[in-house]
């Protein structure tokens, strides 16, 4: 079928709209027109070269949209089922069968090799391959084809245009408080870099009864919104020392939650722990960045751990956040600037300034 998607034609260049044919669903795959998805910096990662996918390609992987089309074996998602696709897993190495979805073996392979699993890609333009299936799904599309199982069923009454960045970045920062530190109420509780994913975990400490919430950042109209959301102390990482400034709040932190990928940054989140405090890095850094800790800071019970996708199960997590959202309780919208499809390069350019927290491309309907 014939579809319009965000050609990227080079490394670091400017995305086209471009028509392009896209192929039908095969049996375990299902068609989904995108109502509206998250750009995340994972794409701008991809669009700069940071992967090997090549060039002509399409990214996006926070997509949300109405199943249109549905493969022969797909037996739990029907066409006109609302969807929020997720991140891609092989199903067959040891972290899925052991249920670890988000450290699938063939992970990074499934994400940005530019095609199926199986090598096949999934879009033409005059006959010549555009490579996708980012994270199996390349949202920046007005359709999308992937896996039945990437595709995850939502309630109908949840507005669908907020719904995608749960695919991803705010599942990641939700996952790694909820699912990962599992902290009790009144554990005190810091995030660096009050980003989308930043501002997710700290809602979901909130959630969690954590106090105080300390949020550490250089902007200040993410301080600002941070307070909003929950935060009872922020702190201008530019003008303060965040770890003195931590330790004179809490006493040393239970809890940190690292988003920057700055060494220096995820240095300080270590340093201001309280003992046996764990510390959570979802920041992702470029391969070959390093950090040094005092090897006296980690003896002292203290954990430092990864965390990918919030070590989440998307198929029951993110029906759980949206029944959050819906609530009330887990205000999204908060964090949303929407942008026509047409300025995705605006959009682009506005995350990396930091203009907008998590911007959202709405699809032409």
């Amino acid at each position: 079928m014939r579809v319009t998607a965000a050609v990227m034609e080079e490394k670091a260049g400017k995305f086209n709209l471009e028509g392009l044919e896209l192929e039908a669903p095969r049996s375990d795959e299902v068609l989904v027109q995108i109502t509206a998805t998250g750009i995340c910096h994972t794409d701008l990662h991809a669009r700069d070269g940071y992967f090997a996918m090549p060039y002509p390609a399409v990214y996006g992987h926070e997509g949300a949209g109405v199943v249109a089309a549905i493969g022969s074996a797909v037996e739990h998602l029907a066409v006109g089922d609302h969807v929020v696709m997720s991140f891609p897993w092989c199903g067959e190495c040891e972290h899925c069968r052991e249920n670890r979805r988000s450290y699938c073996q063939r992970g990074r392979e499934l994400k940005s090799g530019g095609a199926r699993a199986d090598g096949s890609t999934t879009m033409r333009r005059n006959g010549a391959p555009v490579y996708g299936s980012f994270f199996q799904q390349s949202s920046f599309a007005t359709h999308a084809l992937t896996p039945a199982r990437n595709a995850v069923k939502v309630r109908r009454d949840a507005p669908l245009e907020f719904l995608g960045p749960l695919g991803c970045g705010l599942q990641t920062g939700v996952g790694a408080v909820l699912n990962v530190m599992q902290p009790e109420a009144g554990k005190s509780f810091a995030v660096f870099g009050a980003g989308s994913v930043g501002l997710a975990g700290l809602m979901a400490a909130k959630l969690a009864g954590c106090d105080p919430i300390v949020a550490v950042d250089i902007r200040a109209n993410r301080l600002e919104l941070a307070r909003s959301l929950g935060a009872t102390h922020a702190i201008d990482n530019a003008r303060d020392d965040a770890v003195a400034k931590i330790r004179e709040i809490t006493g040393g932190a239970h809890f940190t939650l690292e988003t920057s990928a700055s060494p220096a940054v995820f240095r300080q989140a270590v340093d201001c722990l309280l003992t046996r405090g764990t510390c959570v890095l979802v920041g992702s850094a470029r391969r070959g960045t390093e950090v040094s800790f005092e090897m006296s800071t980690l003896q002292a019970g203290r954990i430092v751990r990864g965390v990918i996708q919030g070590d989440s199960r998307p198929d029951q997590f993110i029906p759980h956040l949206v029944d959050l959202f819906v609530a009330g309780r887990f205000p999204i919208d908060r964090l949303v600037t929407f942008y026509d499809f047409a300025l995705i390069n605006q959009a682009a350019a506005d995350a990396v300034s930091g203009a907008t927290i998590k911007p959202v491309l709405r699809m032409p309907q």
